[in-house]
């Protein structure tokens, strides 16, 4: 541990000592002594440390040294090295595949900026991914290392800046957050993407703080700011119920998958299931009378995430709920429109052997490519051109935003909206403030009319 707690005693002599000179000091708690041949060579070692003290070093309790040469006589870590180091810590903490992955994206991004020069670089993209793929990722179930790819991250171990660097020199820091914000096309990275790395980058410094690479994190105190984000939906691209029921049909039209996924959209849309949730649907999930509203029990997700992320090799990870305990469970009633299509689903290609209702064409787990491809035909079957051009319901998971929005506007508490969704009450204000400000000026115009029929 380093402290400015240092004292300086006299020098010590033993004349029946081979080395008669003892320097003697403390640090902290702790008495440290060297011993010389000579008073002159006691004398020079203790003005040596006396002017680390003047100088305002910090001392090393368990060996007494000053910090400039504790650091002397450690090795020079790269950040390169430390990254790596860190990602093999959490390797083994994290539950989430995906989380894995997020993190060696961030690492990847900001080590690729982390380097004394771009002399003799890699392509970009080759960089990525052996970084990625790789240095940053410790699965049983990688295949080797391709040739290029060793050259790259062999390339970066001869490159690599020190730690050092980053609390010496803000401008490091600078490029690496400049790094973490762009694509590798140039492009500036989304909003969420640049704060989830930016986070990571900052717990790995962290890290070397608690290694004792670095006295203290370099990040807080470089001025800057990420993007500013507007969390409200753009509500000009999120269909309608008319709309959103002519996508669901649109898909039925796009022969056997479409059929087959015909239902999996309608879950998105009227039970607003995020798509990894109706990927996990089981028929035991599911109540499903005759008539009236049944109900989907939700209890996890699947996301295709690839087989080196994940603990057991399989390409999809089987999680939680987001954001909520692993055991927990949410129960949304689904409306008789929604029930009459799972069960004409389930006669028509019963279930997958594990209980699911969507299977991907050679069974197994549906991916999402399968469902995003689908969804994009739809879009051309039901949107005319100019919407099918633009962001209008570009992507499955807008009929999760346009479920919600419908069960706001039909007056439905928000609090039990939030519940239904898997959402906090504040996330459901945050995203869909436009609709709740409506309801507000409805109830507002409610409470009007009662004060006047009270007079």
């Amino acid at each position: 541990m380093l402290t400015f707690e240092f004292t300086m005693h006299a020098i010590r002599e033993r004349p029946d000592r081979p080395k008669p000179f003892q320097v003697r000091w403390k640090v902290g708690p702790r008495t440290h002594s060297k011993s010389f041949k000579t008073k002159t060579l006691a004398d020079g070692r203790r003005s040596q440390l006396m002017a680390a003290a003047q100088r305002g070093e910090q001392f090393d309790t368990e060996t007494g040294l000053p910090k400039s040469e504790l650091a002397a006589l450690q090795p020079e870590v790269t950040w390169f090295d430390h990254a790596r180091d860190y990602a093999a810590m959490k390797w083994s903490e994290a539950a989430s595949a995906k989380g894995r992955a997020t993190r060696a994206d961030a690492l990847a991004a900001v080590t690729a900026a982390l380097v004394k020069d771009t002399k003799g670089a890699p392509a970009p993209a080759v960089l990525r991914r052996a970084l990625t793929g790789y240095a940053f990722n410790f699965s049983e179930h990688r295949t080797p290392s391709p040739n290029h790819l060793t050259a790259a991250l062999t390339w970066l171990s001869a490159k690599a800046l020190p730690l050092s660097a980053l609390e010496e020199d803000s401008e490091k820091i600078r490029a690496a957050l400049k790094a973490l914000s762009t694509r590798l096309n140039g492009k500036q990275a989304a909003a969420t993407t640049i704060t989830n790395r930016r986070t990571v980058f900052n717990n790995a410094l962290r890290y070397a703080v608690e290694r004792k690479r670095l006295t203290a994190n370099p990040l807080p105190s470089v001025d800057w700011s990420p993007p500013s984000t507007d969390d409200e939906i753009d509500w000009r691209y999120v269909p309608n119920p008319r709309q959103a029921k002519e996508l669901i049909d649109a898909v039925a039209t796009l022969g056997p998958r479409g059929e087959h996924l015909h239902a999996f959209f309608a879950c998105i849309y009227y039970a607003a299931t995020r798509p990894a949730e109706a990927m996990n649907l089981r028929k035991a999930d599911c109540v499903l009378p005759q008539t009236g509203w049944g109900t989907a029990v939700l209890s996890g997700s699947a996301s295709r995430v690839g087989s080196t992320w994940t603990n057991d090799g399989k390409s999809y990870e089987e999680r939680g709920l987001k954001r909520r305990a692993r055991s927990s469970v949410r129960d949304v009633p689904i409306p008789p429109e929604l029930v009459r299509m799972l069960r004409a689903h389930i006669d028509r290609y019963g279930v997958a052997p594990d209980g699911r209702l969507f299977r991907a064409a050679r069974g197994g787990v549906l991916l999402s490519k399968e469902y995003t491809d689908i969804w994009k035909e739809a879009r051309k079957v039901a949107l005319p051109p100019h919407q099918v051009d633009s962001p209008f319901a570009d992507v499955p998971y807008c009929g999760r935003k346009a479920g919600i929005s419908l069960w706001l506007v039909s007056g439905v508490d928000p609090v039990e909206v939030a519940r239904r969704a898997g959402h906090s009450v504040a996330v459901l204000y945050k995203f869909y403030a436009k609709v709740l400000d409506g309801r507000r000026d409805q109830a507002n115009e409610a409470i009007e009319r009662a004060l006047r029929a009270a007079e």
